[in-house]
């Protein structure tokens, strides 16, 4: 007799974010997509990973407060130059300042990820580093006027043409960078019954 394939859990994904949004279409599980709504002002004191897994945390669990039983995703990302948050430059202007800042150092990205079904919750930290070459202002332009980057935190996107802007890149989850780690997700929704190497192709819901 064929086996019954286990009922399946509804997943969410509590973000705005079309890259995480993207990067978890790759594990080919059916989801949806909610605005979290979740206020991001650090608390005072704050260090960027403490801010970073805080967030990824809140974002899930005001989602599945109102859809019990669902498994849902938040994530978030706070990138470091020092000890100082570099966040998303908005414009040419200051992304151009934030690259100056960077060129030949190493920025930290700090990318939490938190699944929460209402009554549990497991979440993890993966850190990224990114060594940046020493490049010329006419190079940052040059970068800055192909792919404008300005809604991503350090002003590049190294999934892209960004990529030409780094020494070496250091990290355990290689799409941590992106926005959503998926080794690390896909190890947590295991420990939730869902594997998506189990699962047949799903189309995203």
């Amino acid at each position: 007799m064929a086996s019954i394939a286990p009922s399946r859990r509804t997943l969410i994904l509590a973000s705005t974010s079309p890259y995480r949004r993207e990067l978890l279409a790759r594990l080919r599980l059916p989801f949806s997509v909610i605005a979290p709504g979740v206020d991001e002002t650090p608390l005072p004191g704050e260090t960027p990973p403490a801010l970073a897994l805080r967030l990824a945390r809140a974002k899930a669990r005001a989602i599945s407060q109102a859809h019990p039983g669902a498994l849902v995703i938040g994530s978030d990302q706070v990138a470091t130059l020092g000890d100082s948050p570099i966040g998303k430059p908005g414009d040419f202007g200051r992304a151009l300042e934030q690259l100056r800042a960077m060129r030949g150092r190493t920025v930290t990205f700090h990318t939490a990820v938190a699944i929460d079904d209402g009554q549990r919750q497991a979440s993890d930290t993966v850190l990224t580093r990114c060594t940046l070459r020493t490049l010329s202002d006419a190079a940052l332009r040059a970068y800055l006027h192909a792919e404008q980057p300005y809604d991503t935190a350090g002003s590049a996107k190294a999934e892209a043409l960004g990529i030409a802007l780094m020494e070496r890149i250091d990290s355990d989850d290689p799409t941590a960078l992106i926005g959503l780690p998926l080794i690390a997700l896909t190890r947590m929704l295991a420990t939730f019954g869902m594997d998506p190497l189990d699962a047949p192709d799903g189309a995203q819901a």
